[in-house]
């Protein structure tokens, strides 16, 4: 077995203010390697509702170019403060003690990074105005599933089953790794 690929910077920083809070709930780095490779692309703002202590911030960071800049909120005052001492000198980077709704004016976004389970309700009606033609939404936290419907926990997934037939957006589930999918979906 090879060495784990190296973490950039950022990243190390943002786990060690995840650990120093004693914040356990994070973005892996295999989904945070595909948040970096998909923030390469954009152009414009990028958005993550939910940023916890910045690591999901940090792996979008790490990818960014040109004149991208990225805007999260995170709804627990402190983890916002603790993320934001991460960026404080990054001014394509703001932190914001917020909930995800009030920054919709803020919109709309070339890529939108989420929980699965935040927004409430975050279906594709909740989202669809947040972002850009041709923009991405990133949803967080699936456990892979190969049946249709989707299944978890015995009853049907009718959230992700939303975001793949919805007809304003092109969906894939993609497994990040054997117990973690992520949804990408491209608004059509």
């Amino acid at each position: 077995m090879s060495a784990p690929l190296e973490l950039p910077t950022l990243v190390n920083r943002a786990f060690d203010v995840s650990r120093r809070s004693g914040y356990a709930s994070f973005c892996r780095n295999e989904t945070g390697r595909l948040l970096a490779t998909l923030a390469a692309t954009c152009t414009g703002t990028l958005a993550e509702f939910g940023t916890g202590c910045g690591v999901g911030t940090a792996w979008l960071r790490s990818g960014i170019r040109g004149e991208a800049t990225i805007l999260s909120a995170e709804l627990d005052a402190s983890l916002a403060e603790a993320a934001s001492e991460i960026f404080a000198d990054d001014p394509r980077v703001e932190v914001v003690a917020a909930d995800w709704s009030t920054l919709s004016d803020r919109g709309p976004f070339s890529l939108l990074f989420l929980d699965a389970k935040e927004p409430k309700n975050g279906g594709p009606d909740t989202i669809v105005d947040l972002v850009e033609p041709g923009g991405v939404v990133v949803l967080d936290d699936f456990t892979p599933c190969a049946s249709w419907p989707p299944i978890f926990e015995g009853r049907v997934d009718v959230l992700r089953e939303q975001w793949l037939t919805d007809e304003r957006f092109t969906t894939v589930e993609v497994m990040v790794a054997s117990d973690a999918a992520v949804l990408v979906a491209a608004k059509r």
